[in-house]
């Protein structure tokens, strides 16, 4: 089964439709040697560097032209539109990069990372109380699709507390994470694995985060800011400004974390207007993102940091190729170019 899950992602790579909000061209930096480059970013706080470095100007300020900075509504599907060859550098979850770099064989390399962990398992506490009672034949779970980092974790806590895989598996329910939260709030779903800012603004909702990613996989990697080999060949002076931006909108997000939540809710506010209803329809208006839930989504359930442990790259990359969602390992110095972070 696992095998076939290998073809079936990597025709995914090839063939996924992406939802895509776009944003006009900015970048203040008009000299005539600038590079304008794509970027993409996921639609979540994962992304909460480039969002803020967008808002204060900070590409520009760096001579960085933006010729678009799209939104996908998931990882897996900015994953898949980095096979299209127009966005240069990506905002990304780390495991949907490792996905596109092996089996879609897309020339990418991590020059940074953004923050370690990020996920959690919301639940309705009325029907689950223990993890244990996922087990429950009557309890329904929701999940991002196979290959996807939630997924990817609902494999840990089967494997970490023996539950039965066959049928935990059996009873999924795939969704990306807003269609999950809304469908744990009308109660279609009894619990779902989500991507922060998601499980913090299900607490809003009533629901309780019951554990998240830090509780499965201590110094989990969560995110990482990956650009083209191409860019980082012929332009190696924008790839170190970008991650010399990302190190400066880290240190805000720490440093700042009230004024950072106020802008990168902001932020998401204006994608979700043109991403949600293309997705998940009229509901999407129920999906408030406020400063409140944003800061305790980036101090809490999330340590923002632009450091990448090699080893945690590592220990990822044969996971995903142990459940069969990579064609084979590869070591983690492949997809690796650390050499603009800060020593």
């Amino acid at each position: 089964m696992k095998q076939n899950l290998i073809a079936v992602f990597f025709i995914s790579f090839l063939f996924l439709s992406a939802a895509t909000g776009k944003t006009a061209p900015i970048g203040s930096d008009t000299r005539s040697e600038a590079k304008p480059i794509g970027v993409a970013v996921e639609f979540v706080d994962h992304a909460a560097s480039a969002q803020i470095a967008r808002k204060k100007g900070w590409f520009g300020e760096e001579g960085i032209e933006l010729k678009f900075y799209d939104n996908y509504i998931t990882g897996m599907a900015l994953a898949s539109a980095l096979a299209r060859g127009d966005i240069d550098v990506a905002y990304i979850c780390l495991i949907p990069a490792i996905n596109a770099f092996a089996n879609a064989e897309v020339p990418i390399r991590i020059i940074c990372g953004t923050h370690k962990y990020g996920y959690g398992l919301l639940v309705d506490p009325d029907k689950v109380r223990t993890i244990q009672d996922l087990a429950l034949p009557d309890i329904r779970l929701g999940c991002s699709r196979e290959g996807s980092p939630v997924d990817v974790l609902l494999h840990k806590l089967i494997d970490g507390h023996r539950l039965d895989e066959k049928k935990i598996l059996a009873k999924v329910r795939r969704m990306p994470p807003p269609k999950t939260l809304l469908a744990l709030k009308t109660g279609r779903l009894d619990a779902g694995f989500c991507c922060e800012q998601f499980p913090t603004m299900g607490e809003k909702m009533g629901c309780e985060v019951l554990l998240t990613a830090e509780d499965l996989w201590p110094r989990m990697q969560g995110s990482v800011v990956i650009a083209r080999e191409e860019l980082i060949r012929n332009n190696p002076e924008i790839v170190a400004a970008i991650v010399k931006i990302t190190e400066r909108a880290t240190r805000f997000i720490n440093e700042n974390p009230r004024e950072a939540s106020e802008i990168v809710a902001g932020e998401l506010r204006s994608a979700g207007k043109r991403i949600l209803p293309l997705r998940i329809g009229k509901p999407s208006a129920d999906l408030e993102i406020t400063p409140e839930v944003i800061q305790k989504s980036l101090t809490e359930r999330m340590a923002c940091s632009t450091d990448i442990d090699p080893d945690q790259i590592q220990l990822t990359i044969d996971y995903l190729a142990r459940l069969g969602y990579i064609k084979k390992k590869f070591a983690a110095a492949d997809i690796l170019e650390l050499k603009f972070l800060k020593q």
